[in-house]
């Protein structure tokens, strides 16, 4: 399939707004051409989703609604996000 994503960077996150601030930079900045950015959130509740609204509209956000766990959540992302990598 022509349209998809080579590459799809798939980020877990539980209240680490703070985390996202400092590493997405340099994640968005990778020089892979055809990428896509998920992050899963597990149900934050920090400020993680308005920092990502405000900050990072290009990444994909994923809410998993609840915090179902760490496998779970990435099990989920991989069941929806359809890349070669």
């Amino acid at each position: 399939m022509k349209n998809r994503p080579s590459v799809a960077i798939i980020i877990l996150n539980w209240n680490t707004s703070h985390y996202l601030k400092r590493f997405l930079p340099s994640v968005l900045d990778t020089s892979y051409p055809n990428k896509e950015i998920y992050v899963i959130d597990n149900a934050s509740t920090d400020d993680s989703l308005a920092v990502l609204q405000t900050n990072f509209p290009q990444v994909k956000v994923t809410r998993t609604g609840k915090n179902i766990g760490f496998a779970a959540a990435y099990n989920l992302a991989i069941k929806q996000i359809h890349a070669d990598y």
